[in-house]
């Protein structure tokens, strides 16, 4: 076995690699690779999954056309199930490529409880990934009362399983694993409950995050073995995945790409990323198509900048165009998807809504927006609940106010474990956030940004976006940090630090600038005592009440009139 799987690895090093229908000899790729040269667009194939025709074509200026729908503007916050078969050791995210990563940290945990990954690589944990305490009925409904108005789950990740019933992915829920339609069941718990449902789809750079599976070991007992990710159909007789080919899994029939993968994320020049083949891309888009069509959503989420395979594929901007066309078919000709896409120039801005991974912008937008980010790692780490080390609801009560004060929603992850539940801390943590937001909610939902997104000092600390974001947990909010956000003919101003003091509001002043009109109530909510304040030239000031309704932020309903 060992002789013919090396042979295997020389051959596909000197492969040719099929773009857009032109194949490139063994001395072409290579240079293609060399000299990070981006080759011609693949055009998927429409065959198996036509494209629905409709408003919106696969071109960006025909998807200008877009407008954010009003249910994602008033819902703000929504609670995402990042939840599939990397979940099964409990170990953190990323972990089906580190493992394959001699002396990483997830590498040595997978060769202390199951052994070399030669012997049980990915494909292994998945099937023995259960879910068996699986309730998604249940779930969705402490999210709803957690205060979440859209839930997402994850239809597949980087690790290429498909969390659905997949006719083109072998490798899913429903033939292995936990032998059920995740995303189906999802989907119902969703409507059941009335929430907008979303998806997550990750799983177009399976192509070069599962690299390292091709890799082996370079030290100790098993210096040299093969990991999985080169195994055939072939090899599979007498195994328990006889009948499945292991590279519709990892898809490693390619050359190494050359470079960090953090640099290939991103499908451009110079990124040394392997072009993608005909094949990788037409079963993307025919996975994608399907899932779309099978379960409806309201929203997809692209872990991708800007759109899945762009620029060396049409794949995503069929997607978008086929989606957009689909939601308005659903929805009597009125369009209600929101697409999700990373790291977008302003124009592209308008063709989606933009997503900020980990972080938020500094300053109110133009366009509705999303931040995402985990009150932990992004698939289920038993060492941070070990260790109580979620974010609290205060800093994800405090991350939604900044982020709604400028125009944004936050799409909040809570991990699940291998078997389908949260554990305790994770539990406490989403039952606080109900608290908060049904006493605060109104402050929340339906509202939008004040001419102003706030004041304090955590404004001047506001840390630069980092690629698709990264900025989160930078500033530290005191009792003068204030987010602005307004309704109908209210103001809602949220102190991010409850304080005893007396309030001071610049914004308000009526000399500011910022406000013309004329305050007629000021109240607290949560609080039955009437609050004394006073517009003056310089300030609004407020007394607080001698209880403040929570330890959390606060929030001051100021009515108005013209």
């Amino acid at each position: 076995m060992l002789n013919k799987r090396f042979r295997q690895f020389l051959i596909l090093s000197f492969a040719c690699a099929t773009i857009a229908g032109v194949s490139f000899v063994a001395e072409e790729a290579k240079s293609s690779q060399e000299d990070g040269k981006v080759p011609a667009v693949i055009k998927v194939s429409e065959k198996n999954e036509p494209m629905k025709t409709g408003k919106f074509a696969p071109i960006w200026d025909s998807l200008k056309q877009y407008e954010t729908p009003e249910w994602f503007r008033d819902a703000k916050f929504g609670i995402w199930a990042h939840w599939g078969p990397q979940c099964q050791p409990e170990r953190g995210d990323w972990y089906a490529r580190s493992m394959y990563i001699e002396g990483e940290w997830q590498y040595k945990s997978h060769l202390e409880t199951y052994g070399p990954a030669s012997k049980n690589g990915f494909k292994e944990l998945i099937r023995d990934w259960k879910a068996e305490n699986w309730d998604p009925s249940k779930i969705v409904a402490a999210y709803k009362n957690a205060g979440a108005k859209y839930f997402v789950a994850l239809a597949n990740h980087h690790d290429n399983f498909d969390n659905y019933d997949s006719t083109y992915q072998p490798w899913n829920s429903v033939k292995l694993g936990p032998k059920k339609d995740l995303i189906g069941g999802w989907e119902k718990a969703a409507r059941e409950n009335g929430l907008r449902f979303g998806v997550s789809v990750h799983a177009a750079h399976a192509w070069t995050w599962y690299e390292p599976a091709q890799g082996a070991d370079k030290n100790g007992p098993n210096k040299g073995v093969p990991y999985d990710g080169n195994l055939t159909k072939e090899e599979g007789k007498g195994q328990w995945w006889e009948g499945l080919d292991p590279q519709d899994l990892y898809a490693q029939r390619h050359p190494l790409s050359k470079g960090n993968v953090h640099n290939m994320w991103h499908w451009t020049p110079g990124s040394g990323f392997c072009p993608p083949s005909q094949e990788y891309c037409d079963k993307f888009y025919d996975r994608t198509i399907e899932l779309i069509n099978k379960y409806h959503p309201d929203l997809i989420y692209f872990d991708d900048t800007i759109l899945p395979l762009y620029p060396v594929s049409d794949a995503g901007m069929k997607i978008a165009a086929h989606f957009y066309n689909s939601s308005m078919a659903w929805n009597g000709g009125k369009l209600e998807a929101v697409l999700n896409g990373k790291i977008l120039s302003p124009d592209q801005r308008k063709c989606m809504v933009w997503d900020i991974e980990r972080g938020a912008s500094p300053t109110i937008e133009p366009l509705p927006w999303q931040t995402c980010t985990c009150i932990g790692s992004w698939h289920y780490d038993k060492g941070i609940y070990e260790r109580h080390h979620y974010k609290s609801a205060k800093t994800v009560i405090h991350t939604l106010v900044d982020v709604v004060s400028k125009n944004g929603n936050l799409l909040l992850s809570v991990p699940l474990k291998a078997d389908g539940t949260y554990d305790s801390d994770e539990a406490k943590v989403v039952e606080e956030i109900g608290r908060w937001m049904r006493t605060n909610g109104e402050s929340v939902y339906g509202t939008r940004p004040w001419k102003v997104c706030g004041e304090g000092p955590a404004m001047a600390s506001a840390a630069p976006l980092s690629g698709q974001g990264f900025n989160e947990g930078k500033a530290k909010f005191g009792p003068e940090d204030v987010r602005y956000v307004t309704k109908e003919d209210v103001i809602y101003v949220t102190i991010l630090a409850p304080t005893t003091k007396t309030i001071q509001l610049k914004s308000l002043g009526k000399g500011s600038g910022l406000f013309t009109g004329t305050i007629t109530n000021v109240e607290m909510l949560g609080s039955s005592e009437k609050l004394q304040w006073e517009q003056g030239e310089s300030e609004l000031t407020v007394s607080p009440p001698k209880t403040a309704p929570n330890d959390i932020a606060v929030v001051l309903k100021i009515t108005t009139t013209k």
